[in-house]
């Protein structure tokens, strides 16, 4: 772990701050800042504290004590940056939980005004129903943020329609180094000049701006370094240095007016008849090098045309998918995407995106992905047919689906995944982000691309795999490097040495939209000249004199191939696990296969349900990302760990709810749960464990002894005193009610019921032949909620099932859910042991709680031992969930549907965590439609936040019941006259508890649905 042995005088600013500072060597101080060391790129950098300004008098507190004491100020938003923009050693500042408000919007003007905080897909959500949006849209933009937008110009799938964030960047309102605040906009000759002379500047730094750049850009050679340096102009995505040549063309319009403007082409988004100089533009693309970003006005669009066409076509090698590129943009598309047939292979074992892929034919060596808009279905339904007509006149592909709509959203989720999924990959050879950037003109692409697949494999021995922007110039290319080792660190630079030649001899932009931060600044001199190297670093000098915006960032950059996450030529042994964690590689492994993309960062407006408690807490400790890092670390370190170190690991892990949703919605499918519940095993076999772990973690045992006597127990917890004094007993919060005890188990009742229907079978339809089921008896359906599984059985017979209850014992989820591995890992033994003979494909096994049965196709392959593994596989293939194999049935035709109620009713629908990421909630829906006239709607809900025992712990209650304000309590209470449904008994009881509504099992309402 990283601790610090000197420090400036924090304490004389957390007098004054009013946000949050992390600084000192305490466990939380220490993981604060351990989890801002990285971001998504290759680098990891300790910073001497992380700050959370709450307004910007914070920031100007910052920045006065960082120039006191020769700190850096590294301005972070989401953090997903690849080219290390906000990994340094001074004081990370995090706008992303306070300053994420949108202030103003004018929706005649198309302008709004926001925070840099603001989410670019959240941003959009709010203007849609205004008939607007902000166009720049990175794969990304459910997490991303405007004020890192900004910093690294960022562009994205539409950008040949819609730009970059540059052109719709209309004003910056800025903190400078000498600490005004100063807005930045579009002035013209006359209010340029006017400032020149000192008139309506806030700081004499501010005047000094523009009349040193009035000086630079009047100079004769300057401006032809500028032209003969900088990438050519076709080369529409450009990010490489400081924007002077954006500058200079605004400039130039001013100074040779009518006669420039007729050669102006493109157009831009200023009118050329009124040319407008605006620093804003040289301040995208800087990186937070020049100055700190409080507030940003933006330009808006129109929203598209409502009709969407998606052609995915098909091809056998990647040149021929990049001259059906050019085709595509002839037919003005909107967007023209690649992605390579190694991401495609990855797929296959993603839980998410392998339900993504439906549209994938064969095994192409890359597929294009090209979007078409119109106002009208018959009208994008041609412009499809026409290009897709093409490509086969000129013989360029062999397969071309086409997407409508709604069915659009799935390829391009799964494009947006792509290099994120590439983590996914065993091993130390990881998708290295260092010539992912670089952009030519778009003619040039499939030469240049060809040229650098042969110098990689010719002089590096590396293969190249690719993805993202064919329509604009801008193939992501990433190379597998292992850069643990001293040879994969000198491949890495020299790939991007060499790269850089290639990329200046197109003409081209070494960074298009990720940015130069340390990974690329070195390349600057050489891409651009050493005049105009050299002007970068004046103008950095100018604005930032004492080098305190994210230093080491666009110039004076330290080796790029120096402060990388891992030491070179260190092995370092995996740790022995309870679980087994070999096809991850080990646990050390699936912890760094996190990837920094910030998946985990999107909140319940995108939609989902990675990541709960940070939805609900928007702080970065709350985050799967963050909880990847600090195990990373944790498990990196070869001495010994102390007590420190436990603790600071359990304070990030505290609040990660293992809802699972992480295994399936993070495109590197990290499972944080299960590497939770490793790490909490461990510690306790160093520290002991807790009462209330043990009390949880034995659930059916306490159950079990409460049933002799439930009146008993419903009596204490029936009493609200009582209840009361018994939960602060425990450690649970007073306000959470318990559930109730039933009078009988049900396996006492199913015995019972059993033999009395032995005497009196039910006659079946003549045409139905019984068919068999084995019922999990899941340990919270046996005791509380007994009711569900009656209705469960009762509903199979009268669908013409026989069920069987077979010999098992518990699942071990309560065990799981505290940590208790080594139990869990028992009861896992157990029950495949008793079972591996039972369950097969004429016999499954149903669950009614997923949280149980899942346990059979999640967690036991990976607790037992070798021999009974294959055994726990041939299991899990067989073990459904009820709502699944009911599906299942119904597809197969042997579910009656006259048997149900044909009366009206609504039903919505809440599903479990593990239910969505390990399965899916169309079973749900379609088992819930057999009533022919039940309309059935998914509520958009994520967790519940009950998860378990969490929302009943003391601690965690009010951030449960934060969770499920987020989207679910708010969905029930306005579902008046809905049954609300949900699997879980969690979930059902949080619903209980936070709106006061029943919600009940799909089983129940379908037995109540019977005739």
């Amino acid at each position: 772990m990283f601790l610090l042995t000197q420090k400036p005088p924090f304490a004389n600013l957390i007098s004054s701050f009013e946000g949050d500072l992390y600084f000192d060597d305490s466990p939380e101080h220490t993981a604060q800042r351990i989890l801002y060391a990285t971001d998504a790129s290759v680098y990891q950098e300790m910073p001497i504290a992380v700050a959370l300004p709450k307004s910007v008098t914070d920031i100007k507190r910052l920045l006065r004590f960082a120039q006191q004491y020769g700190l850096g100020l590294i301005p972070r938003a989401a953090g997903t940056s690849l080219a290390g923009q906000v990994v340094g050693s001074g004081i990370v500042v995090d706008i992303s939980k306070y300053f994420g408000q949108t202030l103003e919007l004018n929706a005649d003007e198309r302008w709004v005004r926001v925070q840099p905080g603001v989410i670019r897909d959240d941003l959009n959500a709010f203007l849609k129903p205004h008939g607007l949006l902000f166009g720049p849209e990175t794969s990304t933009a459910s997490r991303a943020m405007i004020g890192g937008m900004i910093g690294n110009n960022s562009c994205g799938l539409h950008s040949i329609i819609w730009g970059t964030t540059r052109d719709h960047l209309l004003e910056v309102r800025t903190v400078l180094s000498d600490g005004a605040e100063v807005t930045f906009g579009p002035l013209t000759p006359e209010q340029f000049d006017a400032k020149c002379r000192g008139e309506n500047v806030v700081s004499p730094l501010e005047q000094r701006l523009y009349v040193q750049f009035r000086d630079w850009l009047s100079k004769p050679d300057i401006q032809q370094h500028i032209r003969e340096g900088y990438p050519k102009p076709t080369v529409t995505r450009r990010n490489t240095g400081y924007a002077l040549d954006a500058l200079l063309k605004f400039w130039e319009e001013r100074e040779e007016g009518e006669e420039r403007e007729e050669s102006i082409s493109p157009p831009r988004p200023f009118l050329p008849s009124s040319p407008l100089f605006n620093f804003a533009h040289l301040i995208a693309g800087s990186e937070g090098t020049l100055c700190f970003i409080t507030e940003a006005k933006l330009n808006l669009l129109p929203l598209p045309p409502k009709e969407t066409a998606l052609v995915c076509a098909h091809f056998p090698t990647i040149r021929q998918s990049l001259e059906a590129n050019l085709v595509a943009l002839a037919h003005q598309c909107s967007a023209s995407e690649l992605v390579d047939d190694y991401i495609l292979q990855l797929t296959k074992t993603n839980i998410e995106q392998l339900k993504n892929r439906h549209f994938v034919e064969g095994d192409p060596k890359a597929i294009l992905m090209v979007e078409f808009f119109d106002e009208t279905a018959e009208g994008v339904a041609q412009k499809a047919k026409s290009f897709v007509d093409e490509l086969k006149a000129k013989g360029l592909g062999y397969a071309y689906p086409i997407l409508f709509d709604e069915d659009t959203k799935k390829p391009w989720a799964l494009r947006k995944a792509g290099l994120s999924i590439m983590y996914n990959i065993p091993g130390d050879e990881k998708p290295a982000n260092v010539i992912e950037d670089t952009a030519v003109d778009v003619h040039d692409l499939p030469d240049y691309i060809d040229e650098l697949d042969q110098m990689a494999w010719e002089q590096h021995g590396l293969k190249l795999e690719y993805s993202a922007h064919a329509g604009a110039g801008e193939i992501h290319v990433l190379p597998l490097i292992n850069l643990k080792s001293s040879q994969g660190r000198a491949n890495f630079r020299a790939l991007l040495m060499d790269t850089a030649q290639l990329v200046k001899k197109y003409g081209g932009s070494l960074s298009g939209e990720h940015g130069d931060g340390r990974l690329r600044g070195e390349c600057i001199a050489f891409m651009l000249g050493p005049e105009n190297y050299q002007l970068c670093k004046e103008v950095k000098a100018l604005w930032d004199p004492h080098n305190t915006f994210n230093p080491g960032k666009v110039v004076d950059t330290p080796p790029m191939n120096e402060s990388l996450r891992s030491e070179a030529d260190v092995v370092i042994p995996q740790p022995k696990t309870v679980f087994d964690f070999s096809k991850d590689g080990g646990l050390l492994e699936l912890a760094e296969k996190c990837s920094g993309s910030g998946d985990c960062r999107k909140t319940e407006i995108s939609g989902g349900t990675m990541c709960p408690s940070y939805m609900a807490t928007r702080r970065e400790r709350d985050t799967t990302r963050a909880r990847a890092n600090i195990l990373r670390h944790f498990y990196s370190n070869q001495s010994a760990p102390s007590e420190h170190d436990y603790e600071a690991v359990k304070d990030v892990l505290d609040l990660c709810l293992s809802c699972k949703a992480c295994k399936a919605e993070c495109p590197s499918s990290v499972d944080m749960a299960k590497m939770k519940a490793e790490f909490t095993q461990q510690r306790y076999r160093e520290k002991g464990i807790p009462l209330r772990a043990k009390l949880v973690g034995n659930f059916t045992k306490l159950m079990s002894l409460a049933s002799i006597a439930p009146w008993a127990y419903n009596g204490i917890y029936g009493s609200s005193a009582l209840r009361q004094l018994a939960n602060r007993t425990v450690g649970f919060h007073p306000k959470r009610s318990m559930p109730e005890l039933a009078s009988t188990t049900l396996r006492q009742w199913f015995k019972t019921y059993r033999s009395q229907l032995s005497s009196s079978p039910p006659s079946y339809p003549s045409e139905h032949q019984p068919g068999s089921v084995l019922l999990f008896c899941d340990e919270f359906t046996n005791y509380n909620d007994v009711a569900v599984g009656q209705k469960a059985v009762q509903l199979l017979d009268r669908l013409g099932y026989v069920v069987t209850m077979p010999k098992h014992v518990e699942s071990g989820r309560t065990y799981l859910s505290k940590g208790l591995v080594d139990e869990a890992k028992k009861l896992a033994i157990r029950n495949v042991t008793l079972l591996k003979n039972l369950v097969t494909d004429e016999t499954p096994l149903i669950g009614l709680e997923p949280s149980a049965i899942l346990t059979f196709r999640d967690e036991y392959p990976d607790l037992v031992p070798d021999e009974l593994k294959a055994d726990a596989l041939r299991i899990a293939k067989n073990v459904f969930l009820f709502e699944e194999w009911l599906s299942n049935e119904v597809d197969a035709g042997r579910i009656d549907r006259s048997l149900f109620t044909s009366e009206a009713q609504l039903v919505k629908v809440h599903g479990h965590c593990h239910q969505k990421a390990l399965s899916s909630m169309i079973p749900v829906k379609k088992v819930l439609s057999l009533p022919k006239n039940y309309t059935v709607q998914l509520i958009p809900s994520g967790c519940c936040g009950m998860a378990g025992s969490f929302g009943y712990e003391e601690e965690h209650y009010d951030l449960s019941m934060q969770i499920g304000e987020l989207v679910l309590f708010p969905a029930v209470r306005n579902a008046e006259d809905a049954i609300i449904s949900a699997a879980g008994t969690s979930c059902r009881h949080q619903i209980k508890d936070g709106t006061g509504r029943k919600a009940q099992h799909p089983a129940e309402i379908l037995f109540d649905a019977l005739m």
